[in-house]
């Protein structure tokens, strides 16, 4: 839907002619000469990279309505992901690179809001920290305690990080999942 430059707000979803991008930062510029613009940081929905773009005043952008979803991930199936919708019990399949870093995260059991534009996944939101399982690492050795020292762990998910010494396989550790960084043992 077509939506003035002068409406823009953090967080919405634009659909532009190079794909589609989300407004995380807006200002509107009024200078002595010249006509009012709106100068944009906008962070593009597949890869993530934030690129700058400045539109003229009153300036029509087609907004992209997307649609989020609170899901259920359910099983690996091969290389998909399948899900089920928390409110119609409807499940669908996903493939791995869809969900991109998110599926470092995913255990079964585990709940996921999925953003979707035009039947298709543009973003996965994932709480802040999630707990997952040490399954490999290095054992510490007793009387090694450098202050601030790490080794990696692989956990239930695949996804390697590093962790302090004292963190052993079985251990349950915390995750932050905007960094992907160790939090704690949980």
């Amino acid at each position: 839907m077509p939506l003035s430059s002068n409406d823009l707000r953090n967080g919405m979803t634009l659909d532009l002619p190079d794909g589609l991008f989300s407004v995380v930062e807006f200002q509107h510029v009024k200078p002595g000469k010249g006509g009012a613009f709106v100068r944009t940081k906008l962070r593009n929905s597949r890869t993530k990279a934030v690129i700058e773009r400045t539109f003229r005043a009153d300036e029509k952008i087609e907004q992209a309505v997307v649609e989020k979803r609170e899901m259920q991930y359910l099983y690996k199936d091969g290389a998909h992901y399948v899900f089920m919708d928390n409110t119609s019990y409807e499940q669908l399949s996903v493939e791995a690179g869809s969900l991109g870093e998110a599926a470092s995260y995913l255990k079964e059991g585990d709940s996921a809001v999925l953003q979707m534009y035009d039947g298709e996944i543009v973003d996965v939101d994932l709480p802040a920290a999630v707990e997952l399982a040490v399954t490999k690492t290095e054992p510490g050795i007793q009387g090694d305690r450098v202050s601030g020292a790490r080794k990696p762990a692989t956990l239930e998910t695949g996804l390697v990080v590093q962790v302090p010494l004292f963190v052993n396989p079985g251990d349950r550790i915390k995750v932050d999942t905007r960094s992907g960084e160790y939090i704690t043992r949980a």
